[in-house]
């Protein structure tokens, strides 16, 4: 158990417990899950995925041993095996669809396949949803050509890789609702997979708490300046959520809270359990939703309204990401395993894990959140609705300066009321669901109320 130190405060009859952390309890059943990722296994994994020669999304689907379809049936029998130790629970599945030809990167009309492995939740009751994704397909420096070899071990084996590691680990145990990892396909011609899921995810009303999409995490080295980073990784998260209706914005301007988006939420989340679960791994809030010139699956996600956001390694190699295999000028080029840091991946997957676990055990979080601004004064009132089903044991009110990034201390309280001394002109705050094992909710930011 990790053992903080608190400061008691104590104000007109008032007495807080007070904590410079999100969570102050550690599960040694997380610790244990997270000690079982292995980086020889993902290796493996990657070394297998890149002997495919080309997972292009347009690539064969009839050859056992080159192309999308055969690394397609290869994953998915490697889900399969995990299944063997789910007691039923988890299922396999390539979930195979067709896009239009759209002029650009599908040239003509295509069956493309997800391959999915669904968790399935022990509590019927419970229709919440994770979802963690890498692309499955790849690409040489033309994203047209789909016949070279283009060994994609990086982009994005390792988020593929880290994927299946996590399901082999969490298929053992049990959760109360479903967790889904998802090796999607079409990335690269213009995030066909991700848009597929989301958009039936949408139809289906599914109700989904978070995604976490996973591409390129395995490479420490950045080409150009030389800087090796096995310490950090980015986590991108969008400002102002892409549906946002007129009212959620009118809240939004009421109360400045731009930065403070659900998906802003979880990433923030991924930080805290991160630093409580995983040595030597600093999580980097990168507060855009991706990247110049490029994109990633969470973003079809993000764009129906879903909470998600993206992992990627702190430092871009451009000579082993989008290049045809070749030696030139005395440099090689390629995304070759030969090139990747298995330690720093086997860290960024340790964040995954430790976040998906801590939010598929967690209570649900608290509904009605609000902050009273009826009157004027230096403390401030708190008050929401328990959630329904798993009981909670208490709530985490998280506060920040409203120049800060993330949460510098917690008040940990029993009732669904807190008084705290803490000037709403000056603070952020937010309310998490926690049962006695520490699983925390996402936080809610709270809405102003009279």
């Amino acid at each position: 158990m990790k053992i903080l130190s608190f400061v008691f405060i104590f104000t007109i009859g008032l007495s807080f417990q007070i904590s410079n952390a999100q969570t102050t309890i550690s599960d040694p059943e997380i610790k244990k899950m997270v000690s079982e990722v292995s980086a020889t296994n993902m290796e493996a994994t990657i070394n297998k995925l890149v002997s495919f020669g080309t997972r292009h999304t347009l690539s064969d689907t009839k050859s056992n041993t080159r192309g999308i379809g055969a690394a397609q049936r290869w994953v998915k029998a490697e889900f399969d095996k995990y299944a063997l130790a789910s007691n039923g629970r988890l299922t396999v599945k390539i979930d195979y669809f067709t896009v239009k030809a759209d002029g650009k990167r599908i040239v003509t009309d295509s069956q493309l396949g997800n391959v999915m492995a669904t968790l399935k939740g022990t509590d019927p009751t419970d229709d919440r949803v994770l979802i963690i994704s890498g692309h499955l397909d790849s690409r040489a420096t033309d994203v047209m050509n789909t016949t070279i070899d283009a060994p994609g071990a990086n982009d994005d084996g390792s988020g593929v890789a880290a994927l299946m590691e996590i399901s082999r680990i969490m298929c053992r145990r049990e959760f109360p609702f479903t967790i889904i990892f998802v090796a999607v396909v079409g990335e690269e011609q213009g995030l066909y997979g991700a848009k597929h899921l989301a958009d039936q995810a949408k139809t289906e009303n599914w109700n989904i708490v978070a995604m976490l999409n996973n591409d390129m995490i395995g490479n420490s080295l950045s080409n150009g300046t030389g800087l090796r980073d096995n310490i950090n990784v980015r986590v991108f998260s969008e400002t102002i959520p892409y549906l946002e209706t007129e009212a959620e914005a009118k809240i939004r301007k009421a109360t400045n809270r731009e930065n403070d988006s659900p998906s802003r939420q979880l990433a923030r989340y991924i930080k805290s359990t991160t630093n409580q679960y995983v040595d030597q791994l600093n999580i980097q809030l990168v507060y855009r939703n991706d990247r110049f010139l490029r994109g990633g699956d969470h973003t079809p996600f993000s764009q129906n309204g879903f909470t998600a956001v993206r992992l990627c390694e702190m430092n871009e190699n451009y000579n082993h990401q989008h290049q045809d295999v070749r030696f030139e000028n005395g440099t090689q080029y390629g995304d070759l395993p030969e090139f990747m840091d298995f330690e720093y991946m086997r860290k960024v997957t340790c964040a995954n894990l430790a976040s998906l676990s801590n939010l598929g055990w967690a209570p649900k979080a608290p509904t009605n959140v609000g902050i009273k601004i009826n009157e004027l004064t230096n403390f401030s009132d708190l008050v929401w609705t328990a959630p329904e089903g798993k009981k909670v044991y208490g709530y985490n009110v998280l506060i920040r300066e409203t120049s800060s990034s993330h949460w510098e201390k917690t008040v940990f309280v029993k009732n669904t009321t807190a008084t705290i001394p803490y000037s709403k002109d000056n603070y952020f705050f937010a309310i998490q669901s926690i049962d006695d094992l520490g699983h925390a909710s996402l936080p809610v930011f709270p809405i102003p109320m009279k």
